[in-house]
């Protein structure tokens, strides 16, 4: 996969940092990297866009999913997770994470997370939606995202790795091989380093989250504006499935007009039971699906959505008055506050609750160990595509699969280095024997020269607010082939008045956080778009209300998207549910300093 050569309009970089690898986001993904990376020896650099404890992980309630229960199995969880999936799955990929996923979470409490543990000694186990046995570990009640961040951000800290925070990633650079030389980034605020900087190094790990800010109401915090995917797409590599935006069922109401983050009321209050019922008190959840209140997200959000429009309401209730104080404050302390906080008592009250932008089942496109179509590029967590979560995440998956590909990813990049360093000093060997007084190669591959111009125009601030609503409007919960094809041509507009502005008289948005931001949504959005008009029918968390029906024959495959060097969008399907390879025998070829072998679409 060739670059684009596409970067966004930024200022050179005025410092730089070396090291074995950079990973681009503090979550659990990129912690999980950056500490099993440091313990293989490798010199690792953390890039976080905020402060190390801001991502999306500490906003997770409900918990972590693996087969740790009496009774349950990996081959339990895989069924569960590919029931959710909706024929999307990769099943392999599946395989595993349940397989693997138990054993990762007993390494991730031996860092020093501590779960909800029963009378009994055991770990506490809950049920979400899609699950057939409780096999959901929490903290905290409803605070387990908060203390798996606390225990990985104080055990980066212990072990003393650097980290670069309030550090926005631009673009990746690129040796003269095509394969990873590092990220430019910039610093925001006081600190070691400020403004446009660079760290250098063969291997990169996105691990960004995800871009919950390109819809009006999300549950994700105003970080997640989907910079991993816009970096790897102007980098060539190959995005896939970002049509499949879970919205989350269950977020509490704030009113037609709320914007930003949105509190989230967990899937584990309906795990502990309670129910959904409209403004009569009536259970419309049940006869819909065998669990009810505890069917798949997809499942849930469009029992709400129907009975929304039935009723001309704005809103469903969730109803848990049932708990009592005693169990609301020692359960689930996070929400009650939240609710108490917009003057809600869900002890005394039903929770007025709608679906709102959750999670991006699909992203940059990986194979089982991480490696993206760009050598040297790796992406983890919510911002990767895998091939685990197909069509609609299974609850409380999430946690786990940063956990179990973040190992893969660290062991994947120890090991290339190791080969990468055996295969330095064989070449220093044969160096010395031909000619004792010539200059040693150096251990990391230089980028090559940024381009004389900006390629990439960048939009203004505001443009922003306006991404949000065309994509609330026209590809949220709801989407059809009418409303798809408007917010296209908005997008599109957009981005050619950007482009004209800046083919026509050189002049762009200035350079800074707030129109990187924009360009970047701009990005994402025009290719989830892209990718929600071609899907023609109705799979997990795509709702098409003009292709209501799951269309096997023609459509149980995957949406592969690349960015064009003239910034359009080549869009393509595999020809079967199965994911083409990533090709990663390329890179050892390139850097054994050979010619990469054909792919099988060349062939």
């Amino acid at each position: 996969m060739t670059s684009t050569g596409i970067r966004l309009h930024a200022p050179a970089p005025g410092w730089s940092i070396t090291a074995d690898v950079v990973v681009v986001g503090s979550g659990v993904a990129g912690l999980t990297t950056a500490l099993r990376c440091d313990a293989a020896g490798l010199r690792t650099v953390v890039v976080t866009k905020a402060r190390l404890d801001d991502g999306s992980t500490r906003w997770a309630q409900g918990g972590i999913a693996a087969a740790l229960g009496e009774g349950d199995t990996p081959e339990q969880h895989l069924d569960d997770t590919l029931v959710a999936g909706a024929g999307l799955c990769d099943e392999d990929a599946v395989r595993i994470l349940v397989t693997e996923g138990p054993d990762a979470v007993r390494r991730l409490i031996e860092t020093g997370a501590h779960f909800d543990e029963s009378e009994g000694g055991g770990l506490e186990l809950t049920r979400e939606g899609g699950h057939h046995r409780r096999r959901i570990a929490h903290a905290g009640g409803d605070a387990t995202g908060a203390e798996i961040s606390r225990a990985l951000v104080e055990a980066v800290r212990a072990r003393g790795l650097r980290t670069v925070e309030n550090a926005l990633v631009l673009d990746l650079l690129t040796d003269a091989d095509g394969g990873t030389a590092g990220v430019t980034l910039h610093v925001m605020g006081e600190g070691q380093h400020d403004g446009v900087g660079a760290v250098h190094a063969p291997a990169v790990v996105l691990a960004t989250g995800g871009m919950g800010q390109v819809f009006s109401a999300t549950t994700n915090p105003s970080v997640s504006t989907g910079d991993g995917v816009a970096l790897a797409l102007r980098a060539g590599a190959e995005v896939s499935d970002l049509e499949f935006v879970q919205f989350h069922p269950t977020v509490l109401f704030l009113g037609p007009d709320a914007e930003g983050q949105q509190p989230l009321v967990s899937e584990a209050v309906r795990g502990e039971g309670a129910h959904l019922v409209d403004a009569h008190g009536e259970r419309f959840m049940v006869g819909q699906h065998e669990l009810a209140e505890l069917a798949p997200r997809d499942i849930v959000a469009k029992g709400i959505m129907r009975r929304m429009q039935e009723q001309g309401a704005e809103h469903m209730y969730l109803d848990a008055r049932h708990f009592g104080a005693h169990m609301w404050e020692h359960r689930f302390p996070t929400i009650l506050a939240a609710c108490r906080a917009h003057g809600i008592d869900p002890v005394t009250e039903p929770v007025p609750v709608a679906p709102a932008a959750h999670y991006a089942s699909g992203g940059v496109r990986t194979d089982s160990r991480g490696r993206t179509t760009v050598p040297g590029l790796y992406a983890c967590g919510e911002v990767a595509c895998t091939g685990v979560h197909g069509a609609n995440r299974l609850a409380s998956n999430s946690l786990l699969e940063g956990l179990v590909y973040a190992e893969r990813i660290a062991a994947d990049i120890a090991d290339r280095h190791e080969q990468d360093r055996r295969e330095q000093d064989r070449r220093e060997e044969s160096r010395r024997e031909e000619d004792p007084h010539k200059e040693a190669r150096p251990g990391v591959p230089s980028p090559v020269d940024r381009p004389a111009k900006p390629a990439h125009p960048l939009l203004a601030a505001e443009a922003r607010f306006a991404i949000q609503r065309i994509m609330t409007d026209g590809a949220g919960v709801l989407r059809s082939a009418a409303s798809l094809e408007t917010a296209a041509d908005r997008l599109q507009r957009l981005h050619s008045e950007a482009r004209d502005a800046l083919d026509e008289n050189g002049k762009t948005a200035e350079p800074g956080v707030d129109t990187w931001e924009a360009t970047n949504l701009l990005c994402v959005a025009r290719v989830l778009v892209a990718a929600a008009r071609l899907r023609a029918e109705t799979r997990g968390c795509h709702w098409r209300e003009d292709r209501g029906e799951r269309d096997d024959t023609d459509w149980r495959r995957h949406i592969v998207v690349r960015l064009n060097p003239d910034r359009t969008l080549a869009v393509h399907t595999t020809d079967t549910p199965d994911f083409p390879p990533t090709l990663p025998q390329a890179r050892d070829v390139v850097r054994a300093g050979g010619t990469p072998s054909p792919s099988p679409q060349e062939q």
